[in-house]
């Protein structure tokens, strides 16, 4: 969590709201990291999550990341939560709850909906307070400028 903390701190200082994540393998190598850089690229889909994922999936050459961890700071959305089981990472392991857009059990749990094919293990909420931490920072000084 604290290489995603990383990434997190990028996307602050680059403006970004800030989201951190990486990927890492079955031997707990980082195959892929990526921070939130929708402002930067004025792509919707730029989320942390999202950037890890398609750099993992370039390392490897392949779209399926199977025995692979995803550690993001804060819990993913329903366009993560989708991503993650479409492209069957083994794991997930959040920051952060995110109680107005989260789709790992806040307001939806995509990633454990038994109707789709694939369920990834998940632990929740680490490092949680300093993710969190990080954001409310990033919002209070957005509010303030």
């Amino acid at each position: 969590m604290r290489r995603a903390l990383t990434e997190a701190r990028l996307a602050y200082d680059a403006g970004e709201v800030p989201v951190g994540a990486i990927v890492l393998d079955a031997s707990n190598n980082v195959i892929g990291k990526g921070h939130n850089d929708r402002e930067r690229t004025a792509d919707p889909t730029g989320h942390a999550e999202i950037v890890a994922m398609r750099a993992a999936s370039a390392t490897l050459g392949t779209w399926r990341l199977s025995g692979c961890t995803l550690i993001v700071t804060l819990e993913p959305c329903t366009m993560c939560a989708g991503a993650i089981v479409q492209a069957r990472l083994d794991r997930l392991v959040y920051g952060a709850i995110d109680r107005k857009a989260g789709a790992v059990g806040s307001l939806w749990d995509v990633v454990r909906d038994r109707r789709l094919n694939h369920r990834p293990e998940v632990l929740a909420e680490v490092l949680a307070d300093e993710c969190g931490a990080l954001l409310t920072e990033f919002f209070v000084h957005r509010r303030v400028g």
